[in-house]
């Protein structure tokens, strides 16, 4: 007998009105499930991991469903903050002493290697996204304080990264920031998520694919030769193989590997270009709990961070005014020449991981099912590093990194 509890858990991801919530996204065409079908792999998950891995399996030419129990782009990619940084959460100094040196540049270079194939797929794909490619300002703070500013510039340039180190004096003069040394990183990306999500999952869609919603999965039969994935209301689904893309409601079963769900918030300002900053540069610190800052092409500024262990989505949105308080204080701290009151709050769950890495790859017992679990800050960076991997997966032929973000990986 079919079970109709939901394969993967529920939960309420975000709350309050993101600044990509307010504006028009581009429309996307989803039918209803009505009757059996079959296709070469169903994606589970119409959010950016889904819509990225759905357009990638289809350029391969393989017959796709993407089905999500909500909507595409409803979930949590309307509270990304979006700001695509190949630079991860745990600085390279520290990740090295922690897996190891060789492991942990391979890591930030496959980082670095997804955020220029999403900027260049998605510049080729001719969809208009507001991107920007941008650099980043990371400030010292209570994880690396100055003179762990200079050994992580070290050891980015030996690892091949371009990166500057400056002194108070010098971050003061170009973006008016007080008594805070700085390390520069260049090439990183920004995006609207919600209509970087429809422009891809519209390329995949052109191309023959088809999404269904609202689809609940609740049952998935693995064997030797295929995936059988029953719905809620009945109908199923017949694959060759299938990729679980479903955000932080993962299916359920399947080994966290250390990850966990936690709580952020998020402020955006009103449109202000004569108040931005030269280079608009992303802005963040290496600090516990951190501030992180970007723009937008119209000028607005979004904030965000002030992350906590928090997996209840309603003790998570009790502290939302709080936060949307403290984070528009800290904006006002740091850049004293914005406006830092807010016209936008809002608050997600998200996940982390125990070093700051995604798990992407192939689910232990079970033939021929995949997962894509963004934990960790870079959730849009590792949604490109896993529709890159799980391609080369599926399609045959293996990818060099996929050791480093397996389920059989030892950290």
């Amino acid at each position: 007998m079919v079970s109709r509890a939901s394969a993967t858990h529920h939960r309420d991801l975000r709350t309050g009105q993101s600044i990509w919530s307010a504006r028009r996204r581009p429309a996307i065409a989803a039918r209803p499930l009505t009757r059996d079908i079959a296709c070469d792999v169903v994606v589970v998950g119409a959010g950016v991991s889904g819509a990225l891995i759905a357009e990638a399996l289809s350029e391969a030419g393989l017959n796709i469903v993407i089905v999500d129990r909500r909507g595409p782009a409803e979930g949590s990619t309307a509270a990304s903050t979006a700001m695509l940084q190949y630079e991860l959460d745990t600085p390279l100094t520290l990740m090295a002493e922690r897996i190891g040196r060789e492991k942990a540049e391979r890591i930030w270079r496959r980082s670095r290697q997804s955020v220029d194939a999403l900027r260049e797929r998605t510049e080729r794909l001719g969809l208009a996204v507001d991107g920007a490619t941008r650099a980043s300002i990371y400030l010292d703070g209570n994880v690396l304080d100055a003179e762990g500013l200079a050994r992580e510039a070290d050891a980015r340039r030996r690892a091949g990264f371009e990166v500057e180190l400056l002194k108070p004096a010098a971050v003061l003069d170009r973006y008016g920031i007080k008594g805070r040394h700085a390390l520069l990183g260049f090439g990183n990306y920004s995006a609207d998520p919600r209509r970087l999500t429809a422009g891809f999952l519209n390329v995949a869609l052109a191309r023959g694919a088809r999404l269904y919603s609202p689809v609940d999965i609740c049952d998935i039969a693995p064997t030797g030769e295929g995936v059988t994935l029953v719905s809620a209301r009945g109908p199923s689904i017949r694959a060759r193989h299938v990729v679980m893309a479903t955000g932080y409601e993962m299916m359920k079963g399947i080994p966290r590997k250390g990850n966990k769900i936690i709580s952020s918030w998020s402020i955006a300002t009103r449109p202000q270009p004569r108040a931005i900053w030269p280079t608009a540069a992303m802005i963040w610190e290496a600090a516990d709990p951190y501030l992180y800052i970007r723009t937008t092409p119209r000028g607005e500024i979004i904030c965000g961070g002030e992350d906590e262990e928090i997996g209840n989505a309603a003790l998570r949105d009790a502290k939302l005014p709080d936060k949307a308080a403290t984070l528009s204080r800290k904006l006002a701290a740091l850049l004293p020449g914005v406006d830092a009151e807010p016209a936008y709050s809002w608050a997600g769950s998200f996940g982390d991981s125990p070093v700051g890495t995604p798990t992407i790859g192939r689910i232990p017992g079970m033939p021929n099912c995949y997962a894509a679990m963004g934990y960790g800050g870079n959730g849009i960076t590792f949604s490109m590093m896993a529709a890159q991997m799980l391609r080369s997966l599926i399609c045959g032929y293996g990818d060099p990194d996929a050791d480093l973000v397996s389920f059989h990986r030892s950290f």
